[in-house]
């Protein structure tokens, strides 16, 4: 077979940490400095003083003014950027101020990590029907931070901070500090009050095998109170899986590299082992760029500690890697290079302001049979839309699709923890039977598709699920 025939050329790509002391503020920071995990955190970006400082006149004013307008007028996540994340953006630009900035502002990792006001779509820059916790996550609370939504699993918010935000964060109602956009709800109960409350959940509900322990990111999370909470979880013997959610293995990796978090890793894998718990670690790389040497270390760190996976949960977005050159590149490093495996990747949730990043369906969709045949079958990620009321569906599962209105419609065969609240009679199937929708961005639509919003959108006019079941 001719090579050059192929969609795709895989060439393998080995990984390489760039040079910080490229940048003027890290010149003289030594490598010992670059491994310590205080460090990082000591230095990580939380406002344009502390970009000056890194960049020196490397980035021209213009990028400081248009993230200023974002972060006054557009961004729902404050500024939060650990020096080893930074160090992936525009790692090949020429070292003078205009060309710099012109890379610095076409990264693909700057694009969701450091978004600037001409980032956002001029004309939609939310879908009319965006919203804070656009999953309805707290509204399934069983308490305070568990999320009971599917029948069988349960997601722990244990904490709301990060050691990084992402520009498109699903949990952006909650986690974080508040922007002038978004004044953040809080977690009112003790630490130790919440964990007591889930754990006690949990034992009253053995019908929940699957805990997904997560926030914010359990990076922040002291460890010894990390450890208490996971061997008290391992205590149930209802619970066969556990998912340590963190995405600083790919923004942090010191932290998973320091002694003192992996012999706790160690512990808490070996007494899983013992009880033929399933322990993993989920984490969140979007590029190929953000996949270093030390992103592969910490990965194998975990995985030699105990873990049993080091899963990848990539989110769709346009800019960034919405294309199958982008998407195979991210999973070959992932897999091949760093022992992390691609599982998901999403379309990004109907947040306010995340309308650049989005995808139509009918591209997730083109995108899934694209990458398909390159990666083995265990590694070929799925595509998947998280739809609001239902959950995590394959994106070729929609049951129908109105592509001139970007409607999509989307079935489930379980109810949520919301609706079991609010049950109908016993034998009642108009929960189960019901069409739910999930909606494209408005800017893809076809200009018909674009006024139908347009006009709904005028004058603050409301929807209902009914408006959007009729047009399908």
């Amino acid at each position: 077979m001719d090579r050059r025939a192929q969609p795709y050329q895989y060439l393998r790509r080995p990984l390489v940490e760039p040079d910080w002391r490229r940048l003027p503020g890290w010149r003289d920071v030594t490598p010992e400095q670059w491994r310590d995990a205080q460090w990082q955190r000591a230095h990580c970006v939380k406002n344009e003083r502390q970009l000056r400082q890194v960049f020196g006149p490397l980035l021209t004013d213009r990028f400081y003014r248009e993230l200023a307008a974002d972060q006054a007028g557009f961004a729902t996540m404050s500024v939060l950027v650990p020096p080893h994340m930074l160090n992936t953006m525009a790692v090949a630009a020429p070292l003078r101020p205009e060309p710099f900035t012109e890379a610095f502002l076409a990264d693909p990792v700057r694009r969701y990590m450091l978004p600037v006001r001409p980032d956002r779509h001029p004309e939609w820059p939310s879908h009319p029907l965006a919203a804070r916790d656009s999953l309805h996550e707290a509204q399934m609370w069983a308490v305070e931070g568990l999320t009971h939504r599917y029948p069988t699993k349960v997601l722990a918010e244990l904490l709301a901070t990060c050691p990084q935000y992402c520009g498109h964060c699903t949990r952006m109602d909650l986690v974080g500090r508040s922007t002038p956009q978004v004044a953040k709800a809080r977690l009112v109960l003790r630490p130790a009050d919440r964990e007591e409350q889930m754990l006690d959940y949990l034992k009253r509900t053995p019908s929940v095998r699957d805990v997904v322990v997560s926030g914010g990111d359990l990076a922040n999370m002291p460890w010894p109170r990390l450890e208490a909470f996971l061997l008290r979880l391992l205590e149930l013997g209802s619970v066969r899986d556990i998912r340590l959610a963190s995405k600083s293995v790919v923004g942090l990796p010191q932290h998973w590299l320091q002694p003192k978090v992996l012999a706790g890793v160690e512990r808490v894998a070996r007494l899983a082992a013992r009880r033929s718990v399933n322990l993993a670690v989920h984490t969140h790389a979007n590029h190929a760029a953000s996949v270093t040497p030390l992103v592969a270390e910490a990965a194998r760190a975990l995985l030699d500690a105990g873990v049993r996976d080091v899963r990848n949960q990539g989110v769709l977005m346009r800019g960034v890697n919405a294309s199958p050159e982008a998407l195979l590149d991210l999973c070959f490093a992932l897999q091949g290079e760093a022992n992390i495996l691609p599982y998901y990747f999403y379309l990004c949730d109907v947040v306010p302001n995340a309308e650049h990043w989005r995808l139509p369906l009918a591209e997730a969709q083109r995108l899934q049979e694209a990458i398909l045949g390159y990666l083995p079958g265990y590694a070929t990620p799925r595509l998947v839309a998280d739809v609001p009321h239902v959950g995590k569906r394959w994106v070729h599962q929609a049951a129908g699709y109105d592509r001139v209105r970007g409607i999509s419609y989307w079935t489930k065969n379980y109810r949520t923890g919301l609706e079991l609240r609010t049950a109908e009679p016993a034998g009642g199937d108009q929960q189960l039977g019901r069409r739910h929708p999930y909606v494209d961005p408005v800017d893809t639509l076809p200009p018909e598709g674009r006024a139908w919003w347009a006009e709904r959108a005028s004058g603050g006019r409301g929807f209902d699920v009914s408006e959007l079941e009729e047009s399908g």
